[in-house]
């Protein structure tokens, strides 16, 4: 809203301006390219701002879920690897890790490929069943089968 208030009676009186503004400003962020950084000081930059971020969640996961949780993280960056919650702590639930049997200890750890191998599988099984993306329609003879 902008008001403007003048008094025109009064010659020598100049004009107030008020300016009254409600304004949300919302910012969305863009979409990161996942792909090395090649800039050294912007790599380095964006490292620090993801382990906070990164630590923050790990935090917030054990609070919210009541769960053990720990995080030992090694940088080019640091000399020391950081740890969290402390370095007790990260003994307390690597040893309870280390006490499971070994088929439960790998029972849902996956690496970058098996983990692309189990999307790939899901996609494939959601397009022949007729779900696609939006669970609604045969999109099945649109999109080709994924292969790996």
């Amino acid at each position: 809203m902008i008001q403007i208030l003048c008094d025109s009676n009064i010659p020598s009186r100049k004009w107030e301006i008020h300016i009254f503004c409600d304004i949300k400003i919302v910012m969305t962020r863009k979409k990161v390219k996942l792909a090395y950084i090649t800039n050294d000081s912007a790599r380095k930059a964006t490292f620090k701002k993801r382990k906070r971020g990164l630590m923050k969640k790990v935090s917030e996961l054990s609070t919210l879920c009541g769960i053990d949780a720990c995080v030992i993280l090694s940088s080019p960056y640091d000399s020391q690897s950081e740890v969290w919650p402390s370095p007790l702590g990260v003994e307390h639930v690597l040893a309870r890790f280390k006490k499971m049997p070994e088929m439960e200890q790998s029972k849902k750890m996956v690496n970058q490929e098996s983990f692309l191998m189990q999307r790939i599988a899901k996609v494939n099984k959601d397009l022949k069943t007729g779900k696609g993306q939006t669970g609604k329609g045969d999109h099945s003879s649109h999109v080709p089968e994924l292969d790996w």
